[in-house]
């Protein structure tokens, strides 16, 4: 049985992420959580996944919601792609999976035939009070945001 599920309260956390910060779940509650997974940090699709978050950032505060990447990268990786990309929002490193494990998005891939490991690129929508309303799985990044500021406007 998975540790979260849509309509049940998300395990609290606690995670490293840019700007120096530690991002407690439990201090985020009163807003709406738009938590998103991605594969590795400056590469085309999770790039683009950012350009998509960051380009709406100002629609997701006025909707009460903070966004927050995650990957496996180190924070030393995660502050460059913040920077380079101009992202208003923190990125969690997550390199012991521990988030990752929680939500279960450590999948295995297949690239040029070699099977690994890696983050499938995921989205959950937790609600102020810390309730999983929506999930997304193996997302395609076009067209993905606006299904989440969507689904937000639900809330």
């Amino acid at each position: 049985m998975p540790l979260i599920q849509t309509g049940k309260k998300i395990p609290d956390f606690s995670a490293s992420a840019t700007s120096q910060k530690t991002i407690k779940s439990k201090d985020l509650r009163g807003k709406n959580i738009v938590l998103y997974f991605y594969p590795k940090d400056s590469t085309p699709g999770c790039t683009q996944q950012g350009q998509d978050f960051r380009d709406n950032f100002d629609l997701f505060n006025k909707k009460n919601t903070v966004i927050l990447g995650v990957s496996r990268d180190s924070l030393e990786s995660h502050e460059k792609f913040k920077k380079n990309q101009n992202f208003p929002f923190e990125l969690i490193s997550d390199h012991d999976e521990k988030l990752c494990k929680e939500f279960d998005v450590i999948k295995e891939k297949n690239m040029y035939g070699k099977k690994y490991l890696g983050i499938e690129r995921s989205t959950f929508l937790i609600d102020d009070r810390g309730i999983l309303r929506k999930e997304w799985r193996k997302v395609r990044v076009k067209g993905h945001v606006d299904e989440v500021i969507s689904a937000c406007e639900q809330l």
